[in-house]
């Protein structure tokens, strides 16, 4: 069987599934998930494995060990999308996982401990602005602020036993241009950064924009408007820190009011927490600043912190060799996006293998991965977990 053309017919046809008609929309618990799940349960329960949702909406698909008391391997990536997303950002991670396992099933593999693959249901936080929320929820790490922001509390009972688990390993795309220069198809991951997610609101009076002076005005909007440059210069200035402003509302919201309110997130990442808390603790100090010369209020609302990951040496050891065996160069990468197995760290090792990207474009439409790449990131992740095997045979 040709894996790598299955597993990119597959992505095309899960890319067709979508909240919002015209473009990829898939959020947590939304009817888009809800009939992405069934689609790719159809496709794991094809290869032979034995499939069940849990109370977060994460999609399981289970292979039992022969042997009695095994432990369990984990293997996937998440199935929600950003708005207006790509085809692979996610997905690719949990077909890749399927056809590897296919494959291993094909010929005959038995293997010391089992094996599930996990469609984690809210990677990107789109929802509640809450990263990782499948995921947490697996490990069992939500917190009693990100419980009172959500609506399905039930989730809580997806928490797994650590106990339970020997690892996690991720498939995903680069989501970045480094692969492309390097002309390689994979690469080992080293590192996922931390990253540190707020709401920051500008608080000022909303007034008629033909009468309130300009000397005079609490302008919310125009207070924002600073800050939101002053996170773009101060990431500039830091080797290795990235920060974004990717939503802001302004209210009332019409365009002969002053703004009154204006709310933004802020999401600040870097490889080093104490780099990445150091910028935090400026931007809001910064912020506070702006709000006081202008005359504004400001509430700052911390949302998400995750620390940094480093990927587990062994598993990181074994990709690397499953790579070195088809004559390609390892290159190691840290990764700058977050990914679910930034939360499995909390119960287990983790270890990761990106895959080439068109331009290193994501979160976007135009991603876009080879069939070729993708093969070898089956051959790989199928290689992978037979050498895992042998070192727990």
């Amino acid at each position: 069987m040709n894996f790598a053309r299955l597993l990119m017919e597959r992505c095309d046809e899960l890319g067709a599934i979508t909240d919002e008609p015209g473009r990829i929309t898939r959020t947590f618990a939304s009817p888009a998930m809800r009939r992405a799940n069934k689609l790719v349960g159809a496709w794991m329960r094809e290869a032979g494995l034995q499939v069940r949702e849990d109370a977060a909406f994460n999609l399981i698909g289970r292979w039992n060990s022969t042997q009695r008391g095994a432990k369990t391997f984990l293997l996937g990536s998440h199935l929600d999308t950003v708005r207006d997303a790509g085809r692979y950002d996610g997905p690719l991670g949990v077909l890749t996982a399927i056809a590897a396992v296919q494959s291993l099933k094909a010929r005959g593999v038995v293997l010391p401990f089992n094996v599930e693959i996990v469609g984690f249901s809210d990677e990107e936080g789109v929802r509640y602005q809450t990263a990782y929320l499948g995921s947490r929820a697996f490990a069992g790490t939500l917190t009693a602020a990100d419980l009172a922001r959500i609506e399905e509390k039930q989730i809580v009972k997806a928490r797994r036993n650590h106990k339970e688990f020997l690892g996690y390993a991720e498939v995903h795309i680069e989501q970045g241009p480094v692969l492309e220069k390097h002309n390689l198809p994979v690469a080992v991951v080293t590192a996922i950064a931390g990253q540190s997610r707020l709401r920051v609101e500008f608080h000022g009076t909303a007034g008629h924009a033909g009468t309130v002076p300009m000397p005079m005005r609490h302008d919310a909007l125009a207070g924002a408007a600073e800050f939101i440059l002053a996170v773009e210069s101060l990431a500039k200035s830091k080797s290795g820190l990235v920060a974004t402003v990717g939503k802001i509302e302004a209210m009332p919201g019409a365009s002969n009011v002053i703004s009154g309110k204006t709310a933004l997130t802020l999401d600040v990442r870097d490889q080093q927490d104490a780099r990445r808390l150091a910028a935090v603790k400026a931007l809001r100090a910064k912020a506070g600043a702006i709000a006081k010369r202008r005359g504004l209020k400001l509430t700052w609302t911390p949302v998400q912190q995750t620390a940094a990951v480093q990927c587990d040496k062994t598993l990181t050891r074994i990709f690397s060799k499953c790579v070195a065996r088809r004559g390609l160069t390892v290159l190691k990468l840290p990764s700058g996006a977050g990914h679910d197995g930034a939360a499995l760290a909390a119960m287990c090792p983790v270890a990761m293998l990106f895959v080439r990207c068109k331009g290193g474009i994501s979160h976007n439409p135009a991603e876009s991965v080879k069939a070729a790449d993708a093969g070898v990131g089956v051959a790989v992740l199928a290689e992978f977990v037979e050498r895992l095997a042998k070192e727990y045979a």
